[in-house]
């Protein structure tokens, strides 16, 4: 039986962990575009941007259409993912969304994919957004776009939106229109990702599959029984995880990308200010259900909680060490993410293990996050073109 393919695709955070570095700030975007050109020659499925609003070291993608029109221009396959788009209406109202996709579907001759989120922390501080909401906001906005893609005539009045009759201007170039795709961290999300018929766009980090293997069984019972918001069901997986691949164990050590996985988890609840403990309980498998942890904001001094440095995981532990400004053995931190089969880092076989890892539990892209923290613009391109040149082959993207 031949083995199900999956496609490598990009991600980006348009990441600059170095605050010493001043030239990172611009150079950045360019770095992005540079692997963005890589990643379309090797044929790399979708390179996959977010949005981020007042994200200091973390991201700099506070305009990722701009970045996507960019790209398209100096691109010619790889499709060009929004891995999403801020759903709620205070910071996207959803005309807007729809009419800047569609141009990029338009400039890049159909190859657009819209993803959706909701977003949370100090996003919704900045725009002013209601938490309570905020889910609402997203179903309308899946619900409405698609329909601002096919109709001429199109007009909406809910309890949150009113929006009176107007057609919707540009049309996309794909038709019917570009693929759905919502991002899900919870099992509601992934089982409403399901309900809408839109594709899921996950998150791994360092959390077991056995964590995602659940929630895609929600997602796959929804989705038998969707009601499609668009014209099509769109029902591949997608997960977001770290990945550096190198010719040998030691050049993998050496790109110091083990020691950024951990910055960027230490990193992101101080940037977003969302309790660290949402984090460290997904690395122990404990995905809550609908957790508020996970999008309000909390005081800044409420961030790091109880950082426990002989906790009896050995990557929490680390993690903890490295938040206390002590030093982490580059070995040790190697090792220590190897063991996490949802971590990508090492050479091409132990790579490849992994991946046949994502393969197992049905994901249908992987969304390979090359470029961040540490990690030097020449390792990347390295890597990209390593893993483009021996493994896009062998998994059939």
């Amino acid at each position: 039986m031949t083995p199900k393919p999956l496609v490598l695709d990009m991600f980006s955070e348009l990441q600059k962990a170095d605050p010493k570095d001043a030239s990172r700030e611009s150079q950045v975007y360019f770095d992005a575009l540079e692997q963005a050109k890589l990643a379309d020659e090797l044929g790399y499925g979708c390179w996959w941007t977010v949005e981020h609003h007042g994200a200091p070291r973390f991201s700099y993608s506070a305009v990722p259409e701009m970045m996507l029109g960019a790209i398209a221009q100096h691109t010619e396959r790889i499709h060009l993912g929004h891995a999403g788009v801020l759903a709620p209406f205070n910071i996207n109202h959803p005309i807007r969304v729809a009419e800047r996709a569609a141009f990029i579907d338009i400039m890049s001759r159909g190859r657009m994919e819209l993803g959706m989120a909701r977003s949370g922390g100090t996003e919704w501080d900045a725009f002013g957004v209601e938490p309570d909401e905020s889910r609402d906001q997203l179903r309308e906005a899946l619900q409405m776009i698609p329909r601002m893609w096919t109709e001429e005539k199109f007009s909406w009045n809910s309890a949150l939106l009113k929006i009176p009759e107007r057609n919707v201007l540009p049309k996309p170039f794909q038709q019917p229109h570009p693929r759905l795709w919502q991002t899900s961290t919870s099992p509601e999300s992934f089982q409403m990702a399901g309900e809408l018929g839109v594709g899921v766009l996950a998150t791994t980090l360092f959390t077991p599959l056995d964590s995602l293997r659940s929630m895609f069984a929600g997602y796959d019972a929804a989705i038998e029984n969707a009601q499609p918001v668009g014209q099509f069901v769109n029902s591949q997986k997608a997960v977001f995880t770290f990945m550096h691949c190198a010719e040998t164990r030691q050049q993998a050590i050496d790109s110091r990308a083990a020691e950024s996985a951990l910055w960027f988890l230490n990193a992101a609840p101080e940037v977003f200010r969302v309790p660290r403990s949402v984090w460290i309980d997904a690395i122990r498998g404990d995905v809550a259900s609908n957790d508020p942890r996970a999008t309000r904001s909390v005081a800044t001094e409420a961030v790091r909680g109880e950082v426990d440095l002989d906790d009896p995981v050995p990557v929490i532990r680390l993690l903890n060490r490295q938040l206390m400004g002590e030093e982490v053995d580059p070995e040790e931190t190697f090792e220590t993410l190897a063991a996490i089969e949802s971590v990508v880092i090492g050479d091409v076989d132990a790579c490849r293990k992994k991946i046949e890892g994502f393969r197992a539990i049905g994901i249908d892209r992987l969304m390979c996050l090359m470029s961040f923290g540490y990690v030097k613009q020449a390792d990347t391109l390295r890597s990209i073109r390593l893993a483009g040149e021996t493994l896009i082959p062998e998994f059939g993207g």
